[in-house]
């Protein structure tokens, strides 16, 4: 009995696999899932659903329709045998026998016989395994990063070593859907009805790609802040996703092989938050500060402090307030010398009228007593 049960059913399900089927993506897909099977819509011509073909036989000419955005890789017996990267309309055609269908010109005993027979052999299962896979082309977002602690790296600009707590997200795309099947994508996922997702918090490969990001945001950080014409400041960070990006995938490549191994890149970025430590952050203030003072609004910034020291000295120090900014200014060059270079003024004559008035403002600012006064200027005047 057990015998003819096997036969009967391999007979059913050899004529159940004759239905021309009509393959696309499933239904209800997240918008970050990576690798899912192509499934089964239903029958042409009104046929109806096909609910009894063997779930890895792909009728010859059966029909996948691949949308835009995605590409199809086929599977014989757990190999790649096709791929295609272009939506449309394509016609499943197969040499091997387990494809042939009686809808589509093949061999009516020919077919039904050597099928029968084959899955005789395999007690009723079908001697080879077929399968069609979608694969994203699109950048898949929200894979997410973040660091618990302070990352440290050198920055160029500031010509020491800073750090930071940084969270962020980034967009990722599969580039070489080959590579990434063979070289990346667990068995498990290589079913009917599995979704790879990078998003997925019970996917254990995703979780790989996370632990591998945040290590590799320091070097990320220092190429961006490294590069060979310093136009990249951390404080631009967050506003050049896409720079970032290129460090990013960058430093990721270099230590995993991402691209070259398993045909994956990051694309764009989006850091939500990077909070400095204490001493990183006291050194942008300073930073600021001397931008703020540096060329001709620096000369500005300059002149409009020593005009008000001036004003303010002048109101509450009379003279000697004066003296003082007089002095403080001769030490910087001069009010004009923030300006342009100003040539030594030539030394006065040997005039007792000069004298006399030198003698006088010393007189005026206390530097000096009456009687020193009377005595310059009976010798300014010869007497």
């Amino acid at each position: 009995m057990g015998l003819f049960q096997a036969v009967a059913g391999s007979i059913g399900g050899t004529l159940a696999d004759q239905w021309k089927d009509f393959y696309t993506i499933p239904d209800g897909l997240p918008s970050t899932a990576a690798l899912f099977a192509a499934v089964p819509q239903g029958s042409n011509a009104g046929r109806g659903s096909n609910t009894h073909g063997s779930s890895n036989i792909i009728t010859n000419g059966s029909k996948i329709v691949v949308p835009e955005g995605y590409g199809l890789l086929l599977f014989q017996d757990g190999k790649i045998t096709g791929f295609a990267a272009e939506a449309g309309g394509y016609e499943w055609r197969s040499d091997d026998l387990n494809s042939t269908s009686i809808f589509s010109g093949g061999g009516l005993v020919d077919s039904l016989i050597k099928q029968s027979w084959e899955r005789f052999k395999f007690g009723g299962q079908p001697g080879s395994q077929q399968a069609a896979f979608f694969v994203s082309l699109k950048e898949l977002p929200d894979n997410r990063f973040g660091t618990q602690s302070e990352i440290y790296w050198d920055d160029a600009f500031l010509n020491t070593q800073v750090g930071a707590v940084t969270r962020g997200s980034y967009t990722l795309k599969i580039v070489d859907p080959i590579l990434f099947v063979k070289n990346f994508v667990p068995a498990s996922y290589l079913q009917p009805g599995k979704v790879f997702d990078f998003t997925d918090i019970d996917n254990a490969a995703a979780s790989q790609l996370f632990n591998e990001v945040v290590g590799s945001l320091a070097p990320a950080f220092s190429l961006y802040s490294n590069d060979g014409n310093k136009e990249h400041r951390i404080t631009k960070l967050q506003q050049d996703s896409l720079g970032f990006a290129k460090s990013l995938s960058d430093a990721v490549e270099s230590a995993y092989q991402w691209k070259s191994d398993r045909g994956l890149a990051i694309v764009k970025t989006a850091i939500v938050s990077i909070e400095y430590d204490a001493n990183t952050r006291e050194l942008l203030k300073t930073v600021q500060r001397a931008d703020a003072l540096s060329g001709a609004r620096g000369n500005s910034n300059l002149q409009a402090s020593v005009a008000a020291g001036m004003q303010a000295a002048g109101e509450n120090g009379g003279a000697a307030g004066m003296m003082g900014i007089g002095m403080a200014s001769g030490m910087m060059g001069g009010i004009g010398g923030l300006q342009q270079p100003v040539a030594p003024a030539a030394p006065a004559a040997d005039d007792p009228i000069a004298k006399l008035k030198k003698a006088k403002e010393m007189l005026d600012l206390g530097l000096i007593s009456q009687a020193d006064y009377d005595a310059a200027k009976a010798k300014a005047l010869g007497l």
